[in-house]
Parts: structure tokens; sequence; C-alpha cells
């Protein structure tokens, strides 16, 4: 299995806080694994067996316990008498009115909850109210670089190649044809989008569906409306209409597919309504749905930007200043980064546009350029750094 040791280290951390831990993240990205690797080193410290209690929901042995009811029963029953359980409830959305189980499970002071999900649900609504102040989510992503190249190990120029093109779901290393790798890929989109969008928001057109996700994951890097995404599909043959549009977008992430990224007002500071972009989960998706002939590697390179800048823990905007656009603004802690992404800036023209956007923000806020190059051309205290570089240091 390959370690999660971020994420580990974060569960750590929680361990024993008086809140429920809720991993979400889409399906395949780890979120099982994770909970296996955490209850090992629970085991390594020295907890006894009978106080780790796991569940995977979605297994044949669990379908007696998909109801709230029986599954409070089951769990009730097993505790460790006079001593900590720690509940491990893998895919728990799949038990309706699964928060009356959980919540009463909470009461209990000798226990440490643990949940995953696979749809933003999960905390939305009316579960969102009750468990208000009594949970830390946890938002998983598929592997970054760093992780992907732990694993891979070798050289670094080939792993990166592969994950560019192939993405970080965590069985993808370890399947070495090109053909496998796809079919698995198509697999795993298919399953996301039958059971987590379509069944869950009784989509009736899917092929309108699937030309959405495609124009979407084809518009990365670029601003849309709900409104644009209508007329776009409307032209092609897919009538629709916006508040259409509006419901896909809601169930697609929901899903964990697409991520958005609203624009930030540098100079008015305020995030703006109107207008954002859209990110996919997994750069292979990218490669699956576009195919070979994609070759737009600046607006793929943002993409894998954006996800690592969210695994680091960043609020992430476009940045808008007067009339012109910074990629990415990101918040964390109080302090503020911004970044360009370009594939490459050698030309002085292209250095020279993506430089002065950066050049009109008038803060102290560290400012970088991510590039594919190897030479850095910074300026004016304006760093440049080759993104790969900048990748392989997160782990």
């Amino acid at each position: 299995m390959i370690r999660r040791d971020g994420y580990l280290r974060r569960l750590s951390r929680m361990k024993d806080t008086r809140a429920i831990k809720i991993i979400t993240g889409v399906r395949r990205c780890g979120k099982s694994t994770l909970l296996a690797q955490f209850q090992d080193e629970l085991r390594a410290a020295g907890v006894p067996e009978e106080q780790i209690l796991s569940v995977r929901l979605d297994s044949m042995e669990a379908e007696p316990l998909l109801q709230a009811r029986a599954l409070y029963d089951y769990l009730e029953g097993h505790l460790a008498a006079g001593r900590r359980t720690y509940i491990f409830l893998d895919e728990v959305q799949l038990v309706p009115d699964f928060q009356r189980a959980v919540l009463s499970l909470f009461e209990h002071r000798d226990v440490d909850l643990y949940l995953t999900g696979s749809n933003a649900a999960l905390l939305s609504g009316e579960m969102a109210t009750l468990l208000s102040g009594r949970y830390i989510e946890i938002a998983m992503l598929p592997l970054s670089f760093a992780e992907f190249w732990s694993f891979r190990q070798g050289e670094r120029a080939a792993a990166w190649q592969e994950y560019f093109r192939y993405g970080g779901f965590p069985y993808v290393p370890y399947i070495q044809d090109r053909t496998v790798r796809l079919d698995y890929l198509a697999g795993l989109y298919n399953t996301v989008l039958l059971k987590d969008v379509i069944a869950r928001r009784n989509v009736q057109n899917v092929m309108r569906l699937e030309d959405m996700v495609r124009f979407l994951i084809d518009s990365i890097g670029s601003l849309v409306s709900a409104k644009k995404i209508a007329d776009t599909l409307t032209s092609s043959g897919r009538k629709t209409t916006a508040a259409t549009v509006e419901q896909d977008l809601a169930a697609l992430r929901d899903a964990y597919i697409l991520y958005p990224c609203g624009r930030y007002d540098i100079r008015g500071k305020q995030h703006l309504k109107s207008l954002q972009k859209y990110y996919v989960v997994d750069m292979g998706l990218r490669h699956l749905l576009l195919g070979e002939k994609n070759r737009d590697i600046g607006h793929t390179l943002e993409n894998i930007v954006y996800l690592e800048l969210l695994r680091r823990g960043f609020r992430v905007s476009v940045g808008k200043i007067d009339r012109r656009e910074i990629d990415f603004v990101a918040e964390k802690d109080g302090q503020r980064r911004y970044y360009q992404v370009a594939a490459t800036v050698l030309d002085p023209d292209t250095f020279r546009r993506e430089l002065l956007p950066l050049q009109e923000v008038r803060d102290n806020y560290p400012k970088q350029i991510l590039t594919l190059d190897t030479m850095p051309l910074g300026e004016g205290g304006i760093d440049q750094e080759n993104v790969v570089d900048w990748l392989a240091g997160a782990l």
C-alpha cells in the first residue's frame, strides 16, 4: 500500500480529540486504505485489537447494517467495556439517516469516531446542522506528485511524465500496461458518474451530462458560467438551461469530480460571485476523456498546481486585478501567496505577460511564477521556480 504520510500525520494529531473525523474525497482516492493504515498505527502504538472496530459499509458482509438502528446496535454491542473504542465507518453515506447512529455513538465518552464518504452531501443540509461543531473534515485527494514519485522511485523525469499523463489515483502506479491503465480509469470514471451523480441526482439526460463534463475538462483555466455552458451545449445539439446546468454542476462538485475556483478582486478585497473556473480531480481523467490529442500543457499544469495548493491547505481563488488575472491567490493562516503558472516563459513577451499582473499587486506577500523551465528568470522580488521541483518538495 502507498503510505499517505501527510494524511496520517493529520489523523494522528486529531486522535482522541472530542470530534468526529470525516474523510471525504472522490471514490478510489485512498480513503479506505488510509483508515487501514491508521488502524495499523494504532496497533503499533499498543492499542489492543478489541478496541478497534472497523466496518466497510460497501461490502456484502455489512449489508445487514445498512440501517441506522442496526448499525448502532451492532457497534454499541461491540464497544470495549471501560476502554476507549476506535470506530471506523467506511462509506457511511450508504446508511440512510446514519447521522442518528453516529451522534448516538458520539455521546459515549470513550468512543473515537472516524468516517469516510464519497459525496459532499455527507456534510450538507441537515447533516451539517446536526454535526455542527462536532466534526473535523479531512478533504482527501489522489496522490500528489511527491507521493507518486516516492512510490515509483527511479528517474524523476520519467515519474513526472507518467504522473502528468495518467494522474495520481493510488492504484494507477501498479498498472504497467497503458491500455489497462485507461480501462481502469474508465471504470473508475463511469462508477463515479453512475453511482455518485446520475443515480443520486436522478439525472435523465446522461449524454448531456457527459458532454458537459468533457466541455468543462477541456475548458480548464477558462472562466465559465452556467449560462455559457448551457449555450454551448444547446448549440451542439444538447438543449438545456442554465438552471439544469447549475444542478448538474452541484452533482459533479458533490461527487468530487470537479472543483470550482471562484474569483477574488485583489484591489476591492472581495470574492466575486460571477464566473469561475473548474478543475478536474485528477489528470488521468482529463487524459481519458480528451485523449492523446490534448496538448494543452499550460492548463494541465495549472490544474495540477491548483490541486497541490488544496493539498497544502490553502483556500484558492483566481485573482482579478483591474483587467488582468493572476492564476491563483492562495490563503492560509492569515497569509497569502500569489502564483502564475505557465509551460514556459523563455519567450520575453510571455515572461512579461505573466510577470505584469504580479507586479501590479502592491503588497509584500510572496509572488511566484511556476513553469517547466529550468532557468530561473525571476525579477524584482518575484521568484520563478520549476514546477516539478515545487511539487516534489511537498512530502
